[in-house]
């Protein structure tokens, strides 16, 4: 039987997606880690027979910033946990004219503009390079693509994400830089946990939920909270109905992001300080004796 506290399968939740509902035997668990408490409690259930865990990236109330949010902390927490896939909602603003606000994506790619984030786990005499080719995991966006097809909610399948580092939203200038980069969407979160889940070889797929054209569209008005708010409250139960059927659709066990750092390790583990050891023991032991 499968520990209470253990969980297969994590989601964080973004702005507007503060909980997951229909979650069977549901608990709240509170955890620490080396890098500090995650954003909030974790609520751990079952759902389509599968252990889920989820975490409200923002905190209860909504009360951390996009550079604010502990992302150690909550993908360690994943970890502990046993989580080996993690899928993610967020709002997003559009950078191309056929993506309307309560449009759908699912992203294949990142460009990155954060700048003041801790986004490695390594480092104090560890050195490890995971590729980040191809950030999201394809069996992951494949569940999520169909989930939304199967619900009535069609994403659009890829586009490159802009991370930027927030709370502001874009300058216009910067919005129609974006745009000329090839972007699609614009957010604050995505990207640092994908960089995260990554290292710590948890699977990682991310629906986006688009809220506004961002700042780029000439004679109008660029975006602002209160009307992002406005089409997530809207939209909220869209985004919990996809997550519901992509968890029953995601692939039973390991998946290749799962293993990860076995080409990406450069320290042998022998010269890695006894004190990184003991920090990082969740993500390093299956290499302790390769």
């Amino acid at each position: 039987m499968t520990h209470p506290t253990r969980a297969e399968i994590g989601i964080f939740g973004g702005t507007g997606l503060y909980a997951l509902e229909d979650l069977e035997e549901a608990q709240d668990l509170e955890l620490d880690t080396p890098f500090g408490a995650p954003s909030a409690p974790l609520r751990i259930g079952v759902y389509a027979g599968r252990r889920v865990a989820f975490l409200a990236r923002h905190g209860e109330g909504h009360r951390l910033l996009p550079g604010e949010i502990p992302y150690r902390a909550n993908v360690f927490a994943m970890k502990l946990l046993g989580v080996s896939k993690v899928l993610s909602v967020g709002a997003v603003g559009s950078l191309r004219e056929e993506l309307p606000p309560r449009s759908l994506v699912v992203p294949d790619q990142f460009i990155d503009r954060t700048r003041q984030r801790a986004d490695t786990f390594f480092g104090d005499g560890v050195v490890a390079h995971v590729s980040l080719a191809e950030p999201f995991a394809s069996a992951l966006r494949h569940a999520l693509l169909e989930a939304a097809a199967a619900k009535g909610h069609p994403a659009a399948d890829g586009g490159t994400y802009l991370c930027m580092e927030g709370p502001q939203f874009s300058t216009r200038a910067e919005s129609l830089w974006y745009r000329s980069l090839g972007c699609a969407v614009i957010g604050m979160t995505v990207l640092t946990e994908a960089r995260l889940c990554r290292e710590a070889e948890i699977a990682y797929g991310a629906l986006s939920l688009v809220t506004d054209y961002d700042a780029w569209r000439p004679h109008e008005a660029g975006v602002d909270a209160a009307e992002i708010l406005a089409v997530l409250r809207d939209n909220a139960h869209v985004a919990q109905e996809i997550l519901l059927d992509a968890i029953a659709r995601l692939p039973q066990g390991p998946l290749p992001e799962n293993r990860v750092l076995a080409a990406a390790l450069v320290t042998p583990i022998e010269r890695i300080p006894s004190a990184t050891r003991a920090r990082l023991l969740p993500l390093l032991e299956p290499y302790f004796h390769v």
